[in-house]
């Protein structure tokens, strides 16, 4: 090359690179291993936590997670009882025996059988909004809440100083709140009304035709008033204590990969990514994301981004800055480049919401300068051999 298209080669070369000073930064998916590694720096108003995953972190994070389940948190012991509710309908029977004094014009009742003893059957009637219903001779009588035993009781006790010998019997002639709302993944949503029988968890699964999705990937969600829990129904099917008995008014959900972690950077795929209750390992989670880019990746720049409980670990920097609701800002890193890390990264479970983001390696960054500088200083260089 002469000594002008050298000096020319290289004008064009100082071109490229001052026009890269009226840029912001080269085009980048995200920061580099080294600026993750600076936000944990003095000048850190955020108090990021920088975390190197070892087996023992791992451990101690596996340690913390949630172990609640259905059998404490919404109870095993209690069966279902009857309990009646504004918009049932009920039968009210009265006997009184011989000589009757209240009811004695009322006729025998067919079902009764040869006894003399005199029955009366009151018409259906409705609890009302105010939960109470209306027994002649005893009032209005409150209805709502009670078992139908125990509604016979105090119907019994009113009418015992005005009737001979009373015997009372309450029957729930249409059940219109004993009822348990299944809905989500499943095969048919239903309402399925409660008995005595006492219907568990798996009852009203099977009732709305099973789940559609594979059962290794759905959730339970169950809602009873103000208390919410979740579980994975295959550990539901495996340990019989969590297939607890159902309340009315129960909502039980069945949710296909309820929780989701996000995969950016130099992976195989930017997305959103669903995953199953149970969890999955950050193994399965770089799998699902297609892995590692070899053209760009670097091996040694895994990071997962997590708000973590104040309490999950030891905190390399101090005083520990937290959020509104309690949560550290922290960056797990992990080193591929060391093969102990694969073995670490089957164990590191991932959470809900977490980022999982695999930076740029430095040299994919030198490339990525020099084609810019190449692509002002080409036109230029061609430019100039044309009109030589």
């Amino acid at each position: 090359m002469s000594r002008l298209s050298c000096s020319i080669y290289l004008a064009a070369l100082v071109l490229g690179a001052a026009s890269l000073n009226g840029c912001s930064s080269i085009p980048t998916s995200g920061p580099s291993s080294a600026q993750i590694d600076r936000a944990s720096g003095a000048a850190n108003p955020a108090g990021i936590q920088i975390v190197d995953v070892t087996d023992d972190i791992a451990r101690k994070l596996y340690a913390e997670r949630s172990t609640g389940d259905f059998s404490s948190t919404l109870g095993n012991g209690t069966l279902f009882q009857q309990q009646l509710g504004v918009g049932d309908t009920i039968e009210v029977s009265i006997w009184e025996a011989p000589p009757a004094t209240l009811f004695g014009a009322a006729q025998g009742d067919a079902k009764a059988g040869t006894s003399n003893a005199r029955v009366t059957v009151l018409p259906d009637q409705t609890i009302g909004g105010d939960g109470n219903i209306d027994v002649p001779f005893a009032g209005q009588i409150k209805a709502a809440g009670r078992t139908p035993g125990e509604l016979q009781r105090d119907i019994t006790a009113r009418l015992k100083n005005i009737a001979h010998d009373p015997q009372v019997l309450v029957k729930l002639s249409r059940n219109e709140t004993s009822y348990v709302t299944v809905v989500g993944d499943v095969a048919s949503s239903n309402r399925m009304a409660l008995t005595a029988r006492g219907e568990r968890l798996l009852d009203a699964l099977a009732g709305a035709g099973g789940v559609k999705q594979p059962v290794d990937k759905i959730t339970i969600q169950v809602t009873r008033g103000n208390t919410v829990a979740s579980l994975p129904l295959e550990t539901v099917i495996r340990d019989p204590r969590q297939n607890v008995p159902l309340h009315a008014g129960d909502v039980v959900t069945a949710l296909f990969q309820p929780y989701s972690f996000m995969a950016l950077g130099a992976t195989g795929k930017n997305e959103e990514i669903n995953f199953e209750a149970q969890g999955i390992t950050l193994a399965q989670a770089l799998a699902r994301a297609g892995g590692l880019q070899d053209s760009r990746s670097d091996a040694q720049g895994v990071f997962i981004f997590r708000l973590e409980d104040a309490k999950a670990l030891p905190w390399p920097i101090s005083p520990v800055r937290t959020t509104a609701d309690g949560k550290v800002p922290v960056v797990y890193r992990v080193n591929l480049r060391d093969p102990n890390s694969f073995f670490v990264a089957q164990s590191f479970m991932m959470d809900n919401k977490d980022l999982l983001y695999v930076s740029n390696a430095p040299i994919a960054e030198v490339q990525k300068f020099l084609n810019v500088v190449f692509s002002v200083a080409y036109p230029v260089i061609t430019g100039v051999q044309t009109f030589k």
